[in-house]
């Protein structure tokens, strides 16, 4: 099911040819999605030696005093010389791809589309930032400005003497990448760890990657989706999501689409363009929730403000078929430019149909060259654009080719 959603396998409808000769519908069909790098990938088969041992190897704890929760002003405790966690000094396996930061600002649309039902809560705001004291952050602020040894002190000095759950976090962040220190994901997984056990939801999220990926430890399937779950529950926006993609494909969970389009309607609302895009898809299938063309153009509206660029593609076809919204060909053209300039091989395919027919921009045929051959490039190939392009006189065919050629050659210029 996952990859039937990711792949967009959404038939559109088809578009009648200005072109006399050209017999064949103008064909406008949904974009191939790309999965974002939050999404957690299918772990490969364990060997079965691997399978029969589930226990979960020691975790080093930093050395840390446990801080009174109940209380909000503890007796100041006595400063510790070291509180990063005891690693072996052995050199740590090649890392796999990185997950998604734990403090990645989230991209919150200027008007996130929220269905007339349901209000998304105030406490949902962006999910992957920390909670800030009222006196302001300032570790997690000399992170973000990139001043690492200034966050790594200051994130220990919290941890030693505050037990401060956030700054654990953002010192598991700043091992996991190498960011002011030397990376080691054992340690980084360590105060993720301690900071996950103290509630934090952002250190939930980020051990449920380490576990999907195996870094600092094992893979465990298992406990990475119960991780999600529990940092969904939190309101974090991404765990949402990926426990969503679980639901959909029936991984870790029992298939339940419903609920996961329950899960991507909350993040969705919170402003996450990837689950106001999957979303999308269930409304236009009808697929765990009534069928609603609208309420997925609306959808894709929202994602393709905030950069989705397959979100945007789908949207200019709505746009152009007049699909849950009124009808535009002009406008879904000027969408499948940008599209297309951005290096979209989806786009420009469906740009260079719009060029050889004159829907919604006047024809062209050396342009409508120039997009098929740079889509054809990208993998986007297209036998009815192939017999226009035999039509064609020799010297337009050829200088849309060596337009082409430049494109291509000078890293997508814009035009």
């Amino acid at each position: 099911m996952m990859r039937r959603l990711l792949m967009c396998g959404i038939a559109a409808a088809a578009l009648a040819a200005a072109d006399a000769r050209a017999q064949a519908p103008l064909q406008i069909t949904p974009p191939i999605a790309r999965p974002p790098a939050s999404i957690p990938q299918r772990a490969a088969k364990k060997p079965a030696a691997q399978k029969q041992t589930r226990a979960k190897p020691p975790v080093a704890k930093p050395s840390v005093a446990k801080p009174v929760v109940a209380k909000p002003a503890p007796a100041k405790p006595v400063l510790k010389k070291s509180i990063e966690p005891k690693a072996a000094k052995s050199a740590p396996p090649p890392p796999a791809p990185l997950p998604p930061s734990a403090f990645a600002p989230e991209q919150i649309p200027a008007s996130p589309f929220t269905p007339p039902e349901k209000t998304p809560p105030q406490s949902q705001q962006a999910a992957l930032q920390p909670q800030t004291p009222a006196q302001g952050d300032v570790a997690f602020g000399a992170f973000q400005r990139g001043h690492y040894l200034e966050a790594f002190r200051e994130a220990s000095r919290r941890a030693s003497e505050q037990g401060d759950p956030v700054a654990m976090t953002l010192l598991g962040e700043l091992y996991a990448n190498g960011n002011g220190v030397v990376k080691d994901e054992k340690k980084a997984l360590a105060w993720f760890s301690l900071a996950a056990d103290r509630g934090d939801r952002q250190a939930i999220f980020a051990l449920a990657m380490f576990r999907f990926a195996g870094r600092g430890g094992p893979q465990d399937q298992a406990e990475a989706a119960a991780l999600l779950d529990k940092a969904a529950k939190l309101g974090h926006v991404a765990a949402a999501y990926n426990l969503a993609l679980l639901y959909l494909e029936g991984q870790q969970v029992r298939q339940d689409v419903a609920r996961a389009a329950e899960l991507l309607r909350g993040a969705a609302d919170a402003g996450s363009p990837e689950a106001q895009y999957a979303l999308a898809t269930l409304y236009k299938d009808g697929n765990g929730v009534p069928k609603d063309p609208a309420a997925a153009a609306k959808l894709l509206a929202a994602a393709s403000r905030s950069g989705n660029i397959a979100a945007e593609v789908e949207y200019a076809i709505a746009l152009f078929n007049g699909t849950g919204i009124a009808k535009d060909e002009s406008a879904a053209a000027a969408m499948f430019r940008r599209a297309a300039q951005k290096g979209n091989p989806v786009a420009q395919n469906r740009f260079a149909r719009i060029l050889a027919t004159g829907r919604g921009l006047p024809a062209d045929p050396v342009a409508a060259t120039k997009w098929h051959t740079i889509a054809k490039a990208g993998g986007a190939s297209d036998m009815w654009l192939e017999d226009f392009m035999r039509g064609l006189k020799d010297a337009d065919r050829a200088a849309g080719e060596n337009a082409a050629r430049l494109w291509l050659a000078h890293a997508r210029p814009q035009g």
